[in-house]
């Protein structure tokens, strides 16, 4: 536990990116919406530490808005690119994305070791009743790997989820098929980045200036858009094309030295992971399951 002024030098750091101003909004909502400080507590209560904090009670009052306009340059560059990537030049494409600047941003996105489970799990739809034996529960050989949310086709690599329920999930089991689950066991101290969260994972407070400060809050658009890439709904009919942004992306973050992407799961609560060599995991056991039942949620979306 600390004195909240002993904060004082570090946040003057962070609201240095921001002006005074007749309208706008409080110190407190912008560090709760462009860094998602201050956890679960309310404004009243956030005020009141950041307050204490920089040892001012007016300052928490006051509107502000940001010293510099943002301009989402990347954002835009991005999604120029998935779609160039998509839909005209796959393997030479003409948008210029700053590669070096994504290069720079990928490693405050790693994981941090105490963080990665060793114990992950994958399923496989069984032919029959009998469950899939453990040396056919790894990544599939090369030429049958088909194409997925993080690797091209002919290009296998390990996925695998954080949870039995997930692994299941993203199979997309009906129910009375019968899913072989394997515990896998990763190698120790893999680089991965963190698409998650990229809000919550990357911190102003180890950054060097308010101008690094403020391009940061620039870039962790551009990185929440990465992450969700990795995350949203994909329909089969459309996996072909729809797939390929994000393999460009796991594909850029290999070359950078990282061993695989951790992302949300789009059909479940839980989290996945790609390992992009294979040989990374180890299956320690298989277990069968019968699928008894299976929940669809929907929402309405155009009546008529």
């Amino acid at each position: 536990m600390v004195e909240p002024i002993a904060l004082r030098e570090q946040f003057e750091l962070i609201i240095g990116i921001y002006k005074r101003d007749t309208v706008g909004k409080t110190l407190v909502e912008f560090l709760k919406e462009d860094w998602t400080l201050f956890g679960r507590l309310d404004l009243a209560h956030a005020k009141e530490l950041l307050s204490d904090i920089l040892d001012d009670g007016e300052i928490v009052r006051a509107k502000f808005n940001p010293v510099t306009e943002r301009t989402a340059k990347g954002l835009a560059d991005w999604t120029n690119l998935r779609i160039e990537l998509m839909h005209s030049n796959r393997y030479f494409p003409t948008t210029n994305l700053d590669f070096e600047d994504l290069r720079d941003l990928l490693p405050h996105l790693l994981l941090d070791q105490a963080d990665l489970s060793q114990k992950w799990y994958r399923a496989r739809i069984q032919a029959s009743e009998a469950a899939i034996a453990a040396a056919e529960m790894g990544a599939p050989p090369p030429k049958l790997a088909s194409h997925g949310r993080a690797n091209p086709a002919g290009i296998p690599y390990l996925y695998v989820a954080s949870t039995p329920d997930t692994a299941i999930s993203e199979v997309r089991p009906h129910g009375g098929d019968f899913v072989s689950v394997a515990e896998i066991e990763l190698s120790p101290d893999l680089k991965i980045v963190d698409l998650r969260h990229p809000r919550k994972t990357v911190s102003p407070f180890m950054l060097p200036d308010s101008q690094a400060v403020a391009k940061m809050c620039e870039d962790v658009q551009f990185l929440e858009r990465l992450g969700e890439e990795l995350t949203r709904p994909i329909l089969p009919k459309s996996a072909a094309f729809d797939y390929i942004p994000s393999q460009f992306l796991c594909e850029f973050a290999k070359k950078c030295g990282f061993d695989g992407v951790m992302y949300r799961s789009s059909v479940d609560g839980g989290v996945n992971l790609a390992v992009f060599d294979p040989s990374k995991g180890k299956v320690l056991s298989v277990s069968a399951h019968s699928i008894s039942r299976v929940m669809v949620q929907f929402q309405v979306y155009k009546a008529t």
